[in-house]
């Protein structure tokens, strides 16, 4: 018996589910087609969105090849707990991903999952840091100020904003940010850019 037929006759499993999620949020996360991802572990498309819809149960001898497509180990496609790889919609608090940045004194943590619309970040601005000069790149941009103080400058104005201030503006302006503060600063920052694009100075 097939899997997609095996998988017609029974109810959904919670359990299938979750690694279902897991192995869609892996597969975006990776920017693969379902085509794709199903070339390189060498089992059908209908196969491999029937796991993906939790129809289907993620058998022994697919879960190496499948793991091995998506560079890691077999381990984390049927680990236990939602915390152990990055869910569809979700993102837990520790499990956030960092993004690289060329500046000195700045972190930036993905808040979005996988295949979202938006790239959501939790910036952080320590004293004396920010972008080492202006840059732009494609889409748009919103920001609110969590703690500290920061100097955002778009479009050659300054503006000086406090934890509760909030801006938007399209992202091909040019625009830079400095912690002009004696205190860390943390901005809440959505970007309609992928988080690949979304660097200081890029």
């Amino acid at each position: 018996m097939d899997i997609a037929n095996e998988a017609a006759e029974k109810p959904k499993d919670d359990a299938d589910i979750r690694v279902g999620r897991r192995v869609r949020a892996l597969r975006l996360e990776r920017r693969l087609s379902l085509a794709d991802l199903a070339a390189k572990a060498g089992i059908s498309i209908g196969a491999l969105s029937q796991i993906e819809r939790g129809m289907s149960s993620l058998r022994v001898k697919v879960i190496w090849p499948l793991a091995a497509a998506l560079d890691i180990e077999p381990s984390a496609l049927i680990a236990d707990g939602d915390d152990a790889v990055s869910d569809l919609y979700c993102v837990r608090s520790n499990n956030r991903r960092s993004i690289p940045v060329k500046s000195e004194g700045i972190a930036k943590a993905l808040l979005s999952p996988p295949g979202a619309t938006l790239t959501g970040m939790l910036v952080t601005v320590e004293a004396d840091g920010g972008t080492a000069e202006a840059y732009a790149h494609a889409g748009h941009e919103f920001g609110f100020v969590l703690s500290g103080e920061v100097e955002l400058v778009v479009d050659s104005t300054k503006y000086g904003l406090k934890s509760g201030d909030s801006f938007a503006f399209k992202s091909t302006l040019l625009h830079a940010f400095h912690n002009r503060g004696a205190e860390r600063c943390q901005i809440l920052w959505v970007n309609t850019t992928k988080p690949s694009e979304v660097r200081d100075g890029a």
